[in-house]
């Protein structure tokens, strides 16, 4: 039986093997990174139009500093920043649900200026004229080293390995070979194109969601393990 793993740090590896089983798929999490809060200033309120929220644990790490912004509406990059968001007390303007730089292109009134709460791994973005950005980093992934028990479930000979960002998808590959794990045993489900190719090669299997979408990675899973 395929071993499906996510290495999300929490709570996204939580809410992954959660969203797993509605599928029918038993998806064990075992976190290579966890979210750390950082101090952070944001910028006088009356220069920011609305927040460019790329990630729900920029909400969930944002503290006190989010209080000043709570009239400001919210651009998210998907349902589940969004919904972080609103539980948050933002109003949502824009969801998207392919990624940061498609939901810039969606913004139809402009001019706007931007206040884009993000991690410390972060992708850069070209604003579309009428868009400005600024930026603060309220929150960090460190990288963990892989525990002896992933090591050993993937020299079991049959693991999928989700992944959800290009940072954990380089991690995830230094640990293997670190630790002298045979690519060529373990298969990957990648969230997107960049992240796949942040994975690198010598993979069983290097497949990628046409949606950057947890629900569409899943259901991308599910059809590798058929």
């Amino acid at each position: 039986m395929t071993r499906i793993i996510t290495i999300r740090p929490e709570p996204g590896a939580s809410a992954t093997a959660s969203a797993g089983r509605k599928l029918g798929l038993e998806v064990e999490a075992f976190p290579l990174a966890m979210i750390e809060a950082r101090n952070w200033d944001g910028p006088d309120p009356a220069s920011v139009d609305a927040l460019l929220v790329a990630s729900a644990n920029a909400i969930r790490m944002g503290g006190e500093g989010l209080a000043r912004y709570l009239d400001k509406p919210v651009f998210a990059v998907g349902e589940t920043t969004a919904s972080v968001a609103r539980e948050a007390g933002f109003r949502v303007e824009l969801a998207g649900d392919g990624g940061l730089q498609r939901l810039l292109a969606m913004i139809e009134t402009r001019p706007v200026r931007l206040l884009r709460l993000a991690g410390a791994r972060m992708i850069e973005l070209n604003a579309p004229e009428g868009i400005t950005v600024q930026t603060r980093i309220v929150y960090d992934a460190p990288d963990l080293p892989m525990p002896d028990a992933l090591q050993q479930a993937l020299r079991g000979g049959d693991a999928l390995v989700l992944l959800h960002s290009a940072g954990a998808a380089e991690h995830f590959r230094a640990q293997c070979l670190a630790a002298g794990v045979d690519l060529s045993t373990v298969r990957i489900a990648a969230l997107g194109p960049r992240i796949a190719e942040a994975a690198g090669e010598g993979w069983g299997e290097l497949r990628f969601a046409l949606k950057p979408a947890n629900g569409v990675l899943l259901a991308l899973a599910k059809e590798m393990c058929q």
